[in-house]
């Protein structure tokens, strides 16, 4: 059983959510794990950000971080091997192009132009998810409960007021995690506890201030950023323009947290806010923003493996570029200028 070195680092993972493109995730959390050099103190994940979070915890409680990673492995390769008979697939010019995008899909351009007058409480009336399954046969949730040394946070959007609930770890079930990556025009709302929820990226993607639990005992939070904040140009497309706004709708809730902790870093750093009670937070980010951006929103929902193993590939390698650049900053100074990231829109590291 593999466990972090003993003088490992302890960071706040920050996993955002965007279907396909988690895959991503899961290669950035595959190298961390391989690294052995930190340890994960918090997990605050939204959709597949959120999957990636308990399979992965579930994994750590049957074989440390090694069993963290073949678990991860284990739930892409599910959800790539239940896509084969998905009808959303690369169209043949695509596939000899190179395109990860499913934008020509006849699955999908048929999907799109009846998603503003059929509801999935129509078209899938029995509400089957086969992403439900696949999850329930990779985790085991009251072995992730009893994960004590993890904790972990699942956001989702409560339906009914607009506002964000955050589960933690003690409660955790997988109809919690289902509402997390419920998208209201592919899913019906998934009832917790007779109240209904949508995906969790629309309040909180993922939400921040649960690392301000005073259970939680590191300060650096490690942002991994699928959801592309800059993008060069004006939409003119009505699929472009949807699929922009879907991005800027996404990331919205995490800026507007980071500005947060910028404004109490900056009272506490001029001496006008006492740090007792509040914490000083240094903000990392994890990326591969030209990769990332280039791929096209509509691959978000390409689960074919080739592709899913090509963002893996691009996590493993956008880890490793940020360990060599800022392990050592980890616990001593942010690596991410979030004034700068407010003033350009586009993530600026530091130094």
């Amino acid at each position: 059983m593999s466990d972090p070195a003993p003088d490992a680092k302890p960071v706040n993972l920050a996993l955002q959510g965007g279907g396909s493109h988690g895959a991503f995730t899961w290669g950035v959390l595959d190298r961390l794990l391989e690294d052995g050099r930190i340890r994960l103190d918090a997990i605050s994940g939204t959709s597949a950000g959120a999957m990636s979070g308990v399979v992965m915890a579930d994994g750590y409680m049957q074989n440390g971080y090694d069993g963290a990673r073949e678990n991860l492995g284990r739930f892409w390769r599910a959800v790539a091997d239940n896509a084969m008979l998905n009808p959303l697939k690369r169209s043949p010019i695509d596939v000899f192009m190179g395109n990860w995008s499913v934008s020509q899909s006849p699955a999908l351009i048929f999907m799109e132009m009846f998603q503003s007058t059929i509801s999935p409480y129509m078209f899938n009336p029995l509400n089957i998810n086969p992403l439900a399954d696949i999850l329930e046969s990779v985790v085991d949730f009251e072995r992730v409960r009893s994960c004590d040394d993890i904790k972990l946070f699942v956001s989702a959007t409560n339906v009914e007021t607009g506002r964000v609930k955050v589960f933690n770890r003690h409660e955790l079930r997988c109809e919690m995690v289902m509402a997390s990556a419920a998208l209201p025009f592919l899913f019906q709302a998934v009832e917790v506890d007779g109240k209904p929820y949508w995906d969790g990226g629309y309040m909180g993607n993922p939400a921040l201030f649960p690392f301000y639990d005073h259970e939680v005992e590191s300060d650096d939070i490690v942002i991994v950023q699928i959801n592309p904040v800059e993008r060069p140009g004006t939409p003119k497309t009505a699929r472009d323009i949807m699929e922009r706004l879907r991005e800027i709708t996404f990331n919205s809730s995490l800026l507007k947290e980071l500005r947060s902790v910028d404004f109490i870093n900056r009272l506490m750093d001029e001496g006008k806010m006492a740090e007792d009670g509040f914490r000083r937070m240094r903000i990392h980010i994890i990326e591969a923003p030209e990769e990332m951006t280039s791929l096209g929103a509509s691959s978000r929902m390409n689960p074919q493996w080739e592709f899913l193993h090509h963002l893996f590939e691009l996590g493993r390698d956008a880890a490793d570029t940020w360990l060599a650049q800022h392990f050592d900053d980890i616990g001593t100074r942010e690596t991410v200028d979030i004034r700068t990231l407010f003033g350009e829109l586009g993530a600026t590291h530091v130094g």
